[in-house]
């Protein structure tokens, strides 16, 4: 797929500055960064390029004296992970009941109830970021037992997974990107696990038949708030909706628009500023 690279200069470039202009550049569907000697580079799917979107967000960027500026590019058209790929990450334990670990390595000698394999293909949801693992956490904490789940924006497929190894009786995960389309069919085929993979965005769900008994979308705040009514439309009473990929800040935001849909909050977690909501459908 066709990505945009996008060079942020920020000045001057401090983590936290950094880190900000990624989180607003990701409401604006950007979907990795890296550091350079300027700033960050982002990329985002050519497709979904959206400049007036992109000023948008950036415009809420208030800190004294740092001033922000970009320019964008058509990328290299590569694996961007690769040299992440090879290296790999250490094995992420949660709890004393599960373990995620790299799938291209041994699997750990100490047994855990639920043992996840990612072979990361350029996709996100390896375990390493926090509102991964906040969701992954919250699954753990469900009774998804024979549950039906649809998983959304599944990039690695790691949610789906571990809703299947928790029990859930059917799970369909959808992601736009066709990179992580086939890498979540990949992770479930080593984790033997049955998940229908679909691709494309909320658009497939019109195609989807059924309700749901939980919705999972660990998506940026902006594309949370675009796709609820999408998402509502799915949900079987008492149909637990859990959400993350969005700072804390905007919790209160996403709070008013899930009761907005009939929906109450039942499960709040946080993990350095990052946020994971979970609500239950009145």
């Amino acid at each position: 797929m066709k990505y945009i690279e996008v060079s942020f200069t920020i000045k001057p470039a401090t983590e936290e500055a950094c880190d900000v202009v990624a989180a607003l550049a990701a409401e604006a569907g950007f979907e990795s960064f890296c550091d350079w000697e300027d700033g960050i580079k982002g990329y985002v799917l050519a497709d979904s390029y959206d400049k007036e979107k992109l000023d948008e967000a950036l415009s809420s960027f208030q800190y004294p004296g740092v001033v922000v500026s970009y320019s964008a590019t058509d990328a290299e058209d590569k694996n961007w992970n690769e040299k992440w790929e090879e290296v790999g990450f250490e094995p992420i334990i949660l709890g004393d009941r599960c373990i995620i670990y790299d799938a291209k390595n041994d699997k750990p000698t100490h047994n855990y109830d639920i043992e996840i394999g990612i072979d990361a293909c350029q996709a996100f949801g390896t375990g390493t970021h926090e509102t991964t693992q906040l969701m992954v956490e919250s699954i753990l904490a469900s009774d998804i037992m024979g549950k039906r789940v649809l998983d959304c924006g599944c990039g690695t497929g790691i949610l789906s997974i571990t809703a299947a190894k928790c029990g859930a009786s059917e799970i369909v995960g959808y992601d736009i990107d066709e990179w992580s389309v086939e890498n979540a069919i990949h992770n479930a085929k080593i984790n033997n696990v049955d998940i229908e993979i679909l691709e494309g965005d909320k658009k497939v769900l019109s195609h989807i038949n059924g309700m749901f008994d939980f919705v999972l979308a660990n998506i940026n705040r902006n594309i949370l708030i675009e796709d609820m009514p999408s998402f509502t439309e799915l949900m079987s009473s008492d149909c637990i909706f859990m959400i993350s990929g969005f700072y804390e800040e905007d919790s209160d935001i996403l709070q008013k628009e899930a009761e907005k849909h009939g929906m109450s909050m039942v499960r709040k977690t946080t993990m350095n500023n990052w946020c994971c909501m979970s609500f239950k459908k009145d």
